[in-house]
Order: C-alpha cells, then structure tokens, then sequence
C-alpha cells in the first residue's frame, strides 16, 4: 500500500501552474520578439509604435526580460512544489510594475493609447501579482516544499 505525503493539492492547482506557465513563455516570446527587432521589422510598425520603440530605454527591456523570466522560473517552481517559487514571482511582480510604469512615464505610450492603452498593461500586473499571493497562499498551505 502506497501513503501520500504531505497536503493533498486541488487539481486547480495543477491548472493553474500550467496556465502560469504557457502565459509566462508567451510573455517571453514577446521579449525576444522586441528584443531581437532590426530594422526591417521597426519599418513595418506603425509610426506611433515605431516612436514608442524607440523611446525605450535599455533598463526598460531588462525589465520585461526579468518579469517574464521570473514568472517562468516561479511557474516552473510550482510545477516542481518548490518554495522558491514564491520569491521568483515577487521578482517578477516587481519587473513588471517598474517596466509598466517606465512605459507610460518615458514613452509617448499615453500620448499614442490613452487609457484604452492600459488594459493589457493592467491585466499582465493583475495577473503578476495574483500568481505570486497564489504561490504564497500554496507554501502557507503546506504544497510547496
């Protein structure tokens, strides 16, 4: 006969490492796709994104690089129910705040979108900072090791 250890995890939570886990690689894969921009792909933006792109400075990029890759790792810590995955969304919550707001205060992004242009800036916070209350909800509970 074979025992468990430790707390039983609902099989939500299993769906909703997963689904933190594929939003996370679609937020890398845009990471790379702005970061690997060359001209020839800046020529076919339209003019406002163009300027917006290249308005944003370096540390903004790194930002976006370190929201996502942290909400990777964080969601590959709660695959593997490690604790860690805790301070690595923390991390990314954080990135994604100081990039959010580096966005609208040192791009024309208000200027070009208004506050219609916030809806998918808020949704990526909204989600940053429900994955890391998640993952601390989860090691409070005792699922994460």
């Amino acid at each position: 006969m074979q025992t468990q250890s430790g707390p039983v995890r609902p099989k939500a939570y299993w769906w909703v490492a997963i689904l933190a886990l594929v939003w996370n690689l679609l937020g890398l894969a845009m990471f790379v796709v702005q970061v690997t921009m060359d001209e020839a792909r800046l020529a076919t933006l339209p003019e406002v994104d163009r300027r917006i792109f290249l308005a944003t400075p370096a540390w903004l990029n790194a930002m976006f690089g370190i929201g996502v890759i942290g909400g990777v790792l964080g969601a590959l810590g709660l695959l593997l129910r490690r604790r860690w995955a805790v301070p690595l969304f923390a991390v990314s919550l954080l990135a994604v705040v100081l990039q959010m707001a580096g966005a609208y205060a040192l791009t024309p992004a208000w200027q070009a979108y208004g506050p219609a242009g916030l809806a998918m800036p808020v949704l990526v916070l909204v989600i940053a900072a429900g994955l890391w209350v998640y993952a601390g909800r989860c090691r409070a509970g005792g699922w994460l090791r």
